[in-house]
């Protein structure tokens, strides 16, 4: 699997858990609201800046944003 695509799919699902809304991943994470949405629609790649500023916010590691196991378990 593309590690893109992992780490869109993989960004969506944990902030949809949270029950947070792009906003709300905004806030808690200083990546603006538009740079999520390009990320979770696939129009940006994340740079590891990016990755970890979101990994803290959701509250898991850079890891598990790009863990390909979880994703197809």
């Amino acid at each position: 699997m593309n590690t893109e695509v992992i780490r869109v799919n993989r960004i969506k699902k944990l902030r949809l858990e949270k029950e947070w809304s792009q906003l709300e991943l905004f806030k808690r994470s200083g990546v603006s609201q538009s740079h999520i949405h390009y990320l979770e629609s696939g129009n940006k790649q994340p740079t590891i800046t990016i990755l970890r500023k979101l990994a803290d916010a959701l509250g898991v590691t850079v890891a598990e944003l790009l863990d390909e196991e979880e994703q197809t378990a």
